[in-house]
């Protein structure tokens, strides 16, 4: 009977794990095509234009990831989110292909760096150019594309390994990121994301849904003032040497986690 029970259960998350699919992608088409040009009607410049689209994306995530957990697909916890509050830039781990809709759901007015192969996607390439999310084509526009959303006084997204993890492999950042934080200068809000069991990778295609529900831990850490890598070396140097610092904090901050679930 149990096993009967079990099975039910998977289907039923396999149908909507389904249709959670199809509701993105109808969504990535639909927004643009009905919802995006409107929004552009109304009066205001180009960078309040952007600022309706990204809080309209803002909600639109926040119904996703609720109608996620109403169907069962998904469950989740979430830790220090008052740290979010003017945070500058944002550094998370990336293990699952739905982490930056978690992030973006949890931060009113986020840009972020996406892809330029996003850009080429029917389902995304809409709500990109709407909100005016950096592309990742060119580093040096990236960071002053970057300085001018904090001069804004907005929030940066930045998922520093480029892609995402390999389970059960420690993480590799690459420097971007932290180029972006010592050039822009601005202080990291690092964000510990965890997926149990592993679902969405690089390895994993939508449908195969794991044997039992998906629970996403999301952890805000204290925030790392960019100040101590400021003024002393190069700002290649201290990119570099940030780059590893987080490296080891990022390692150390999951197995930390992961011990204690264990303990659990």
């Amino acid at each position: 009977m149990s096993c009967f029970i079990a099975k039910l259960n998977h289907a039923w998350r396999w149908l909507g794990t389904a249709f959670s699919f199809f509701v993105f992608g109808f969504g990535g088409i639909l927004l643009p095509v009905l919802v995006v040009p409107v929004l552009f009607l109304l009066p205001g410049t180009t960078a309040i234009r952007e600022h309706r689209a990204r809080q309209l994306i803002h909600k639109s995530f926040r119904f996703y990831i609720g109608m996620m957990r109403f169907l069962g697909v998904i469950s989740y916890q979430l830790e220090g989110l008052e740290r979010l509050k003017g945070a500058q830039l944002i550094l998370a781990n990336h293990p699952s292909l739905i982490d930056v809709i978690f992030l973006i759901a949890l931060v009113p007015n986020a840009n972020c760096v996406v892809k330029g192969r996003l850009v080429q996607n029917p389902f995304t390439r809409g709500p990109i150019k709407a909100a005016g999310y950096i592309i990742n084509d060119n580093e040096s526009d990236v960071i002053c594309a970057a300085a001018d959303v904090f001069a804004k006084g907005d929030t940066l997204i930045v998922f520093p390994e480029g892609t995402r993890t390999t389970p059960k492999q420690p993480i590799c950042l690459k420097r971007g990121a932290a180029n972006i934080a010592v050039r822009a200068e601005a202080d990291i809000t690092p964000v510990i994301i965890e997926c149990i069991p592993t679902t969405l990778t690089k390895e994993d295609r939508w449908y195969q849904v794991p044997a039992q529900k998906v629970h996403f831990q999301i952890r805000v850490a204290p925030k790392i003032p960019i100040s101590t890598y400021l003024g002393q070396t190069a700002p290649s140097v201290s990119a570099r040497r940030l780059t590893n610092d987080l490296t080891v904090y990022f390692n150390k901050e999951l197995a930390l986690n992961e011990q204690s679930t264990i303990r659990n």
